[in-house]
């Protein structure tokens, strides 16, 4: 890691993304912490954190079930991603950033699962459950056939945006990952911040292959 310490936007509020700032510290990059597209645009990478729900107008529905709708940080994320897939750069995305990838590349949501509670945090701790992986993706090169993943969330992706493919799956169904097929993009449905480094966990696999990934990508 030689060179100048690249620089990754975290386009989110500054009080809720700790995890995230210290998973690219421990790989050896400089977080940007900002709600300003323009302020992430002069990054290497941009990473989109977990958190509420998307205006479900913004992929064309009505709200049935979303919770903790925020509009302008749905507009801030969405062009803050827009200015990184048009300039080719890194883009990672965990959780709710997982979902603005799906909603940018014309994916929608479903928007409460029927199987939530087998994703919902119990008693402050993440759910936890296998994802099976698809052979000659990138999270199959990472971590082989299936992992044991996290999850924190009651929402899920419903049809896959343009060039995107689904490459991990919960067993209930539940888009897990998703790859672009020629963009240096990945989203996330689990939190491998929370399943790396200080936050290692003997019952997930090591969320740091992803972000060792990221950080090779920059």
């Amino acid at each position: 890691m030689s060179g100048p310490v690249k620089k990754v936007a975290i386009l989110g509020y500054a009080d809720r993304v700790g995890n995230y700032i210290a998973a690219l510290e421990a790989m050896g990059l400089e977080p940007v912490v900002t709600l300003s597209p323009a302020g992430a645009a002069p990054c290497a990478g941009l990473l989109l954190p977990g958190g509420g729900d998307i205006h479900p107008s913004r992929f064309g529905q009505e709200d049935r079930g979303s919770r903790d709708i925020d509009p302008p940080l749905d507009e801030a994320q969405l062009t803050a991603l827009d200015l990184f897939v048009k300039a080719g750069k890194p883009v990672l995305g965990i959780c709710r950033g997982h979902q603005v990838l799906n909603v940018y590349f014309g994916g929608d949501l479903i928007q409460d699962l029927p199987t939530a509670a087998a994703h919902m945090a119990h008693d402050h701790d993440d759910s936890v459950h296998p994802a099976a992986i698809e052979t000659g993706s990138l999270l199959h090169r990472l971590y082989g056939p299936e992992a044991s993943v996290n999850s924190a969330h009651h929402q899920g992706l419903g049809r896959i945006g343009a060039g995107l493919r689904v490459t991990a799956a919960a067993p209930d169904g539940v888009v897990e990952a998703v790859e672009h097929e020629s963009l240096p993009v990945l989203g996330v449905q689990f939190h491998p911040e929370r399943m790396a480094f200080a936050h290692a966990r003997p019952d997930t696999a090591d969320g740091g292959a992803i972000f060792e990934w990221f950080r090779k990508q920059l």
